[in-house]
Formats: structure tokens, C-alpha cells, sequence
């Protein structure tokens, strides 16, 4: 695979790679006695005396400074000259990048991004009128001309937000990211990303041109599962400006200790990430071959519709596995049961592997297959993982 990767650092460190930035980046002044590592500062209010000069800290809803450490870190990551913004949850951050689009606005998304991305758009077009149009992402001329409104109806209404998933939730669809950005951006539109499955070590949005990146933290980049959390990046200082303040103003803050633990989950971001995405690659190979199986999903197989996408846009392949068995729901509801090692949960991007069958859940797209099992890769030993898998598939080829 090509190699993608940024070589970031203060202007007067050595460039380094986003594997090192992880481990660096928004750590204390390196001054003799001073610890190593951030400190959580456990207060909501600061003393403050006329008007808040500016950067100056008042109320910790604007902002604190067990925040700033992780925002530094990701916005460097993300390649932005400015740090994230960090929110109280995935969803938070999400809401943000929406409140981007104005009332009435039209907003092009995937037909497969993530459930609550879409009800959240849905529930802000009955509230705000906000006109939502489902495209597959991955066909990057049909998703352009939805973006100028070249469809019957629209009469050249171009989109207020182009939002964009790669790969996409649960389907993996991988988009062509850098032409979907430029085409979108001709027509006039934003461009939002959400970088949740890819993590900045795969891809890096803000690089193509988009405006704002989107994170549920609480998946890889904290990687542990014991965190809700969500960020926003942008370069754009004017942008910012706008979601700091729907931050600020909706009450959608982080509580410290939450950061904190992201900011440690960061560190071994690389790690994680390089061990599950091995062991994703190892496990969505043998599945192909096992008799019980109808359909693999993972950007690493040569067959897949996302490999030359992957392969040329993305530094890895990702650790999330599309799995349909035999049997319909039933049969994959039957997987699920089986499993020992793997954790039957929502959620994903721990280092624990977990699975669910998303059409449980009535909220999820009706395109995607209702025996799709979405499999989270976690770090344990791959031949553990494979050996649960198998017995579970090896139980549903006998019924």
C-alpha cells in the first residue's frame, strides 16, 4: 500500500509520523520535576474579574484545561493547524457538524451511514426543515449530482452539506474521498467526514480539502470501552468559531475525567489499531472460505467493491467486518449465541472483539441485509478469535 502518512511536529521538533504523534502530542512543557503526563484539573468555575480577556478561563463549560491536551493531540493527528473540539459524545459531535447545515437546507449523506446519523437528520428535517437526500457514497457521480441538485425536483438546488462516511456503517462502503470533496466544494457545498472507522492513522479528511471531521471517541481513539465522547476538527478558524459556540451554548461539554482517559486510550491508538486490523485481515480471509458463510465484507479482500478504493486512498483496511452466514437472521442470530470469546454488544473500535446483527435494531437501514453481522476485531490473539468463530459457523453448517 502506498504510504500516506503525514510528518507533523511543532516547527521546531523533528517530523514525525501520526503513530508518534499519538504518543507525543499534548503532553506538559518538558520542565525539570514537572510530571510527564497532563493533569485533570476537577473545577467548574475559575476566578475571573470584569470580562474574560481572551483565552481566558471563566466557566469550564468554555472550555478547560484537562480539554486542551486531547484537542491539541487530535487536531494534530487530523493534520489541522487548530486543536479538535472535544464533546460530551459521538452524537454531540455529530449534532454539531449539523447545526453547520441552515434551516430549510438540503443535506446529502449515505444511505448507509451510521443509524443515529440518520435519525438525527431525519428529526431535524420534521423541527427545522432540513431536506435530506440518501445516496450510495460509493458511486461518486450520482453523489455529485445529488450534491447540485441535478435531479428532477431540486432544479440545481445545490446542498448546503455533502456528509460523508468511508467506510461506511455497517457496509463498508469506501468513497472516493478526495473527488466526492472537490466536486462537492465546486458545487458550493461543506464537506463533513465522519473519520470514526478509518481513525486518522487511515485516513486524514482535512488533507482532501473537507471542512470538518467528526469523531465518536469513544471508539478507537479512546479504545477501551469505557467512555462516551466525540470530536469535531477543522481548519477553518471561522468554522470553529461556530461549533465552539453550538458547543458552548447547548450544554454538549465533556466531563474531565472522560478526557483524560482518551487522552491515555490515544497513546496506544497505533498499536491497537496495527493488531486488529492484522487480525481483521487474517480472520476476513478464512471466513471467505468457510462453507457457512454467504458473504464477506472487508475492504482487504481482492474481491471486495472497496479494495482498489482502500488500497489507493487509505492506510489500512480497517478492523470491522461485514459477516452474513448462512441461515438469514435466524442463522446469524444463531452465530452470535454460539460465540464465547466474542462479546455479543453494540458499539466497536474496543480492544475487545464484539458482534451484533444491526438489523436488531429498527432504526437501521432497510438496505442492509437483515442477517448482517457487524464484527468489531479487537486485539486478542487471532487464532483464539478465528477458533470461536469457527466452532460458532462449523455448529450452523450442521443444523
Amino acid at each position: 500500500m502506498t504510504d500516506h502518512r503525514p510528518r507533523t511536529g511543532p516547527d521546531d521538533t523533528p517530523e514525525v509520523s501520526p503513530a508518534t504523534l499519538a504518543v507525543t502530542a499534548g503532553r506538559p512543557a518538558r520542565t525539570p520535576g514537572d510530571p510527564v503526563n497532563p493533569a485533570v484539573v476537577l473545577s467548574s468555575t475559575y476566578v475571573s474579574t470584569g470580562t474574560p480577556g481572551p483565552g481566558e478561563k471563566f466557566y469550564a463549560r468554555n472550555g478547560t484545561e484537562t480539554w486542551e491536551p486531547f484537542e491539541e493531540a487530535l487536531g494534530l493527528l487530523e493534520r489541522s493547524p487548530l486543536p479538535a473540539l472535544v464533546l460530551g459524545s459521538g452524537m454531540a459531535a455529530i449534532a454539531a457538524a449539523l447545526s453547520l447545515v441552515p434551516a430549510g437546507g438540503r443535506l446529502v449523506m449515505p444511505r448507509h451511514a451510521y443509524q443515529m446519523t440518520a435519525a438525527l437528520a431525519a428529526d431535524l428535517g420534521e423541527r427545522t426543515g432540513l431536506r435530506v437526500e440518501a445516496v450510495d457514497i460509493a458511486d461518486t457521480d450520482a453523489v455529485l449530482a445529488a450534491v447540485r441538485g441535478d435531479a428532477a425536483g431540486h432544479g440545481g438546488d445545490v446542498a448546503a452539506m455533502l456528509w460523508v462516511e468511508s467506510p461506511t456503517n455497517p457496509m463498508l462502503e469506501v468513497a472516493d474521498l478526495p473527488a466526492l470533496v472537490a466536486g462537492a466544494h465546486a458545487a458550493g457545498a461543506l464537506v463533513v467526514v465522519d473519520n470514526t472507522f478509518a481513525t486518522p492513522l487511515g485516513q486524514r479528511p482535512l488533507e482532501h480539502g473537507a471542512d470538518v471531521v467528526v469523531h465518536s471517541v469513544t471508539k478507537y481513539l479512546a479504545g477501551h470501552s469505557d467512555v462516551v465522547l466525540g470530536a469535531v476538527v477543522t481548519a477553518d478558524a471561522a468554522l470553529r468559531g461556530r461549533l465552539h459556540g453550538y458547543r458552548t451554548v447547548h450544554g454538549a461539554v465533556a466531563g474531565p475525567w472522560e478526557v483524560w482517559l482518551a487522552l491515555r486510550g490515544l497513546r496506544t491508538l497505533a498499536l491497537r489499531v496495527e493488531r486488529s486490523q492484522h487480525n481483521a485481515r487474517v480472520l476476513a480471509e478464512r471466513l471467505a472460505a468457510h462453507p457457512a458463510v454467504l458473504e464477506v465484507r472487508h475492504p482487504s479482500l481482492p474481491g471486495d467493491p472497496g479494495h482498489e478504493r482502500a488500497t489507493r486512498l487509505l492506510d489500512g483496511y480497517g478492523s470491522i467486518i461485514g459477516l452474513r452466514p448462512s441461515g438469514g437472521a435466524e442463522g446469524a442470530d444463531a452465530v452470535v449465541e454460539a460465540v464465547r470469546l466474542w462479546l455479543p454488544a453494540t458499539s466497536l473500535g474496543g480492544v475487545e472483539s464484539s458482534l451484533e446483527r444491526r438489523r436488531r435494531f429498527p432504526t437501521e437501514s432497510p438496505t442492509v441485509p437483515d442477517d448482517l453481522l457487524r464484527l468489531s476485531v479487537g486485539v486478542e490473539d487471532v487464532e483464539d478469535l478465528w477458533a470461536d468463530l469457527r466452532a460458532a459457523l462449523d455448529g450452523l453448517a450442521q443444523r
